[in-house]
């Protein structure tokens, strides 16, 4: 692995700058495998991780968690890790009563206009309530992924306005709180589909984009599939960065594998060579 690339994906979050949005995008493949990094990373770094999952189940995370070496239902029952199932929720909001309050409260609704239940439950999950919470080094909001919420009916600018409240929440100090959080961080991944005419979907990647400190975009191969290289990633530091990495990019080429990725240099796989 490139040194660049190793200082970003494996930095201590002791020497990582907090208070940062990392965007994670993938364009004709398939950028899970960034989620996955990041959630093992975390819960591996004693984080207080509030992880909203829209798109698999939890056994799923938990069996790729494994592989990379962190468990999940440990860290739910410990209190670090506050896991929402999508899958399962969506389920579950139909069956309570009118009133009662759900985080994905919007499916219940004719027009799916506000995620402030969202938002008030990644806030709960990340607020600290006694002394042992206070252990957890710093909070953490992981979304995979927010384009399902448009496709669950909710608006972009809605979907953006949830994301700069968590910003408010998790990425700044909080106070007037009996115990304050530290400052925190926010990943997120979103689809980008290519497609001109999807409006709400080009609306919250620029918007996303706009907002975010780092961008990592998985992208597939323009050639097509190939056994030894499974797409490229482009890395991508926007304002307010380091002046010395503002507007800086990088670009890699990556084999996923049973427990790791590998990153190259673009036409330097091993197989090639």
């Amino acid at each position: 692995m490139f040194p660049e690339l190793s200082d970003l994906l494996n930095a201590s979050p002791d020497r990582a700058e907090p208070g940062k949005l990392t965007l994670l995008c993938d364009a004709e493949t398939d950028g899970s495998f960034l989620v996955h990094h990041f959630l093992s990373f975390y819960l591996k770094a004693h984080c207080k991780v509030c992880f909203v999952a829209l798109v698999q189940s939890f056994s799923h995370y938990n069996i790729v968690g494994q592989k990379l070496g962190v468990s999940l239902t440990t860290a739910r029952e410990r209190g670090q890790l506050v896991f929402l199932e999508g899958l399962r929720s969506a389920v579950d909001v139909f069956f309570r009563a009118e009133g009662e309050a759900h985080p994905l409260q919007f499916l219940r609704e004719a027009k799916a206009a506000s995620l402030q239940p969202l938002y008030e439950f990644v806030r709960e999950a990340l607020e600290p309530v006694d002394q042992r919470e206070a252990a957890w080094k710093r909070p953490v909001l992981l979304v995979d992924d927010l384009s399902v919420l448009l496709s669950l009916g909710v608006g972009a600018v809605a979907v953006l306005d949830f994301v700069h409240y968590c910003r408010a929440c998790v990425c700044c100090r909080l106070r007037g709180f009996r115990l304050c959080l530290l400052q925190g961080n926010i990943v997120a991944l979103v689809h980008d589909s290519g497609d001109a005419e999807d409006e709400e979907s080009g609306v919250l990647l620029n918007g996303l984009s706009h907002q975010s400190h780092l961008v990592l975009r998985a992208e597939g191969l323009a050639t097509g599939f190939c056994r030894d290289v499974h797409g490229q990633l482009r890395v991508l530091w926007r304002t307010p960065s380091p002046p010395a990495q503002r507007g800086r990019s990088l670009t890699f080429q990556y084999k996923i594998q049973d427990k790791s990725v590998s990153f190259f240099a673009k036409g330097l796989s091993p197989a090639v060579l």
